[in-house]
């Protein structure tokens, strides 16, 4: 199967899981009307659209704020815009994404926006202080790859409705639990909805784990694909993967957009024995990443990581990206 035809199909599993989270939607205010009162039940489905509507028309600044990304001067970062000029031209992208900034040690990136032309992609300080331009590039490729592949309009949909989901379990489980059950309601139903309300949550969180984890193996591709180096995207991710530092906005919600999560080697540690599984990361292991791309790239990577200096050294004085992130 090519990498068009995968990239395909997984858009075809999304929409399906996007379909799942429609239809959990739907359960729950089917249980907030038969527990409660069925008004109360389709005023749960406007208030679920209207919710949505509001925060897909602002998550692109939602995201900023969350992930503390800042926006440059178009004078600021020159070498790293034509970075991303080149690696979005390669991937055929209508425009270039705008570069945004976050001022933060640990290396890491991450793409946002619903349409390509509405899109950005963030790079940390600690990225440009860490990475070569051979591997950033790397990254860059695969930030470009999820916009492509539209993966950030389906991971933002998919935040929408778990956070959607979420709040209105929570409004009919407390509804419920504090004697607000219709005397219509027999004592079973007013159960089987409270089991409902504490589960949807659950479930919503493993329908956006589902969308996760295959995007990342096919931007790692698309990476290799646009670059056509897969050794550089291999590299990067094995110095990712060395590097001990997490961003300091490690927020679950965000987590799922960054080319290496922030919370699931934090998350892992705490949970200890069940992180082998590794069911609830939101990424799948970078060692399984980069055997991938050894498999499909038919090389091995060097015991040693190329000491070739950062990119940053190559950014103009007094650019944001050559100051040391806090």
């Amino acid at each position: 199967m090519t990498l068009q035809e995968q990239i395909r199909s997984n858009r075809f599993r999304s929409t399906i899981v996007i379909g799942g989270f429609v239809v959990l939607l739907l359960v729950l205010a089917a249980l907030v009307g038969l527990v409660l009162d069925v008004s109360l039940g389709a005023a749960a489905l406007v208030f679920a659209a209207v919710y949505a509507i509001f925060a897909i028309l602002r998550s692109r600044s939602m995201v900023a704020r969350m992930t503390g990304a800042q926006e440059v001067s178009p004078s600021e970062l020159r070498p790293l815009r034509r970075l991303v000029e080149n690696v979005s031209i390669g991937a055929g992208l209508p425009v270039t994404p705008e570069v945004r900034l976050v001022q933060d040690s640990a290396p890491n990136a991450f793409a946002a926006g619903l349409r390509p032309e509405r899109s950005y992609v963030g790079v940390t300080t600690g990225l440009l202080e860490t990475m070569p331009k051979r591997e950033l590039e790397a990254v860059l490729a695969h930030e470009v790859s999820h916009i492509r592949n539209r993966d950030t309009y389906l991971m933002t949909m998919a935040v929408v409705f778990a956070g959607v989901i979420a709040l209105i379990a929570d409004l009919g489980f407390r509804a419920i639990a504090y004697g607000g059950r219709s005397r219509k309601a027999e004592a079973l139903v007013a159960v089987l909805a409270l089991v409902g309300f504490l589960l949807a949550p659950y479930a919503a969180f493993l329908l956006r784990m589902s969308l996760s984890r295959r995007r990342e193996f096919l931007a790692d591709a698309g990476a290799a694909e646009i670059l056509n180096d897969p050794e550089a995207m291999a590299l990067a991710l094995r110095r990712l993967e060395l590097d001990a530092t997490t961003v300091r906005y490690a927020d679950a919600s965000t987590a799922h957009l960054w080319v290496e999560s922030p919370t699931d080697r934090v998350d892992s540690e705490r949970r200890g024995v069940l992180a082998l599984s590794g069911w609830f990361n939101t990424h799948p292991p970078i060692p399984d990443r980069i055997a991938a791309l050894e498999e499909a790239g038919g090389f091995q990577l060097p015991d040693r990581l190329p000491a070739d200096e950062p990119f940053a050294r190559e950014l103009e004085d007094g650019s944001p990206g050559s100051r040391k992130g806090g």
